[in-house]
């Protein structure tokens, strides 16, 4: 039964893939599937309890530029290569009925 349901997946997953598999990918495919999951078997055993989860592998920081407050552009100068103004604001086609 596990071998023909080992079957059924590899087919479904290379369905959702697009890829046709022959009959000898998909033995040498389903053997590599068992040595994951045996592998993943293994790592469910172990005592991860005084680890702390985290959300990332490595630590991230912050890459933007500090909030820092500057002066703007003018008014005329923004409005400037705008397609088309109405009352000194960019105007835009309608989008909602």
């Amino acid at each position: 039964m596990a071998e023909k349901e080992a079957d059924f997946n590899i087919d479904y997953v290379a369905e959702l893939a697009r890829i046709e598999l022959t009959p000898e990918e998909k033995e040498r495919i389903g053997s590599q599937l068992e040595h994951v999951l045996e592998y993943v078997n293994q790592l469910s055993s172990l005592d991860v309890s005084n680890i702390r989860p985290m959300s990332h592998a490595a630590p991230l920081t912050n890459v933007t530029r500090p909030d820092v407050a500057r002066p703007s552009l003018p008014h005329e100068k923004a409005l400037q290569n705008a397609p088309a103004q109405i009352n000194g604001l960019i105007r835009t086609p309608k989008i909602v009925e």
